[in-house]
């Protein structure tokens, strides 16, 4: 199999596995507070006590992965554009 071809049927496997992934769970885990729904902070002894609650997830540890979102966005337009 040439090099072409493999890179080829390597990128349609990821493409397919993220599609699927996408599909099976929409949602995947903040990239920011890696899905707590807060930061972390340590007091003065060190110790680790809840922060911030996150504004990217609104403190719920969970965002819309950017495949779905795209699909999403794809299917509302389509959806605009063929009602009447």
């Amino acid at each position: 199999m040439t090099p072409i071809l493999l890179t080829i049927a390597c990128l349609t496997v990821v493409t397919l596995g993220y599609i699927g992934l996408c599909t099976a769970s929409p949602f995947g885990d903040c990239r920011k507070c890696r899905g707590m729904g807060h930061a972390l902070k340590a007091d003065r002894k060190g110790r680790l006590k809840r922060g911030k609650d996150c504004r990217r997830c609104k403190a719920t540890g969970k965002r819309i992965r950017a495949g779905r979102w795209l699909y999403n966005r794809f299917a509302r337009i389509y959806r605009a554009g063929t009602t009447n």
